[in-house]
C-alpha cells in the first residue's frame, strides 16, 4: 500500500484548537464584573474536575486559560466623577426620539440584551465623560444622543 493511503492516526486530520480570543486593550472591570469572573473561574475549575473524557477536560482547560488570563489582567475601572458617565455607570439616554438605559461596564459582564454595554462598544464610548443635558455624537450624527440622566450603579 502505498505511503499516500496510510493515515498515521485521527489526530493529524482534527482542526487546530486555537485559544479562546482576548480582546485588546485594558481589562477594565466592575467590581461586580470581577466577582463574576471570579465565580467563572471556581465554576469551569469544578467542571474540569469531574469532566469524564479527556477531550471534554481539554476544552474546559481551554475556557479555564481564558478565564485565568482575564482575572490575571482585571484592573478595577475607577469611579467616573458624580454625574459624568463612565465605567459603572448607568445612563440614560435620549436618541431617535427613543430614551433608552443602559449600563457600562467591563467587556466579560456586558449582556446587551440586558441593557449591560461593554465599555469598549460605540454606544458606551460615546457617552463616556458626558454629564445630563449634554448632547454627544454618534454614528457619524452631531449631537444624536442626548444624555438625560447618569446615575452610579447600585
Amino acid at each position: 500500500m502505498s505511503v499516500a493511503f496510510r493515515r498515521e492516526s485521527d489526530e493529524e486530520h482534527k482542526e487546530p484548537r486555537f485559544e479562546l480570543p482576548i480582546a485588546p486593550g485594558p481589562n477594565l472591570v466592575t467590581p461586580r464584573g470581577l466577582a463574576l469572573i471570579e465565580a467563572k473561574v471556581a465554576a469551569v475549575e469544578a467542571a474540569v474536575a469531574v469532566a469524564a473524557d479527556d477531550e471534554a477536560r481539554d476544552v474546559l482547560k481551554r475556557e479555564l486559560r481564558y478565564w485565568h488570563t482575564r482575572r490575571s489582567t482585571a484592573e478595577l475601572a475607577a469611579a467616573p466623577a458624580a454625574g459624568q458617565a463612565g465605567i459603572g455607570s448607568r445612563v440614560t439616554f435620549r436618541l431617535n426620539g427613543a430614551v433608552r438605559t443602559i449600563a457600562i461596564v467591563g467587556g466579560d459582564e456586558a449582556e446587551p440584551a440586558t441593557g449591560r454595554i461593554g465599555f469598549q462598544a460605540p454606544l458606551a464610548r460615546a457617552v463616556i465623560g458626558a454629564e445630563a443635558g449634554e448632547r454627544v455624537d454618534f454614528n457619524g450624527i452631531a449631537e444624536a444622543i442626548e444624555i438625560v440622566a447618569v446615575e452610579e450603579q447600585g
